[in-house]
């Protein structure tokens, strides 16, 4: 089994488009706590718009997210809180049985883990891959 990663820090909303494309993905799994971006076209409805058109379906999975104390960690760059803070999300239900869904959703069709960060090893989606994939590759996108 195998699960893309993608970060849209720094890229256009065609360039990341256009990583998917190149890679197969048919599906996006946003793992983002509030789908919400600065970058133009980035937030959630205008992102779900963009994957339509090119034929990739969106999903937004929130509780697989990072809560707002991990996040402000991984803008100072401290990952041991990070780690901390999303290791105790992934231990809620909710977070189980998204975590649970994602895979099967992955198993379906092509997808791709979607969030910010460009460098997947400053990002959550490594670490739910980590936490929950034994047993899938895990292929890192850059737009």
């Amino acid at each position: 089994m195998r699960i893309f990663t993608i970060g849209y820090e720094g890229a256009t909303t065609d360039a990341f488009v256009a990583a998917l494309r190149r890679a197969g993905v048919e599906r996006v799994i946003d793992v983002r706590a509030l789908p919400l971006s600065r970058r133009p076209g980035f937030s959630k409805s205008p992102l779900a718009a963009a994957l339509g058109e090119a034929g990739i379906e969106y999903r937004h999975l929130k509780a697989l997210g990072t809560p707002k104390r991990g996040r402000d960690a991984a803008k100072k760059g401290d990952v041991a809180t990070l780690t901390a803070v999303y290791d105790e999300q992934l231990g809620l239900p909710e977070a189980q049985a998204q975590a649970a869904a994602m895979l099967a959703l992955a198993a379906e069709k092509p997808s791709a883990l979607v969030c910010y960060e460009r460098d997947p090893a400053h990002c959550h989606r490594t670490l739910l891959m980590r936490a929950v994939g034994s047993g899938w590759a895990v292929v890192d996108l850059y737009a």
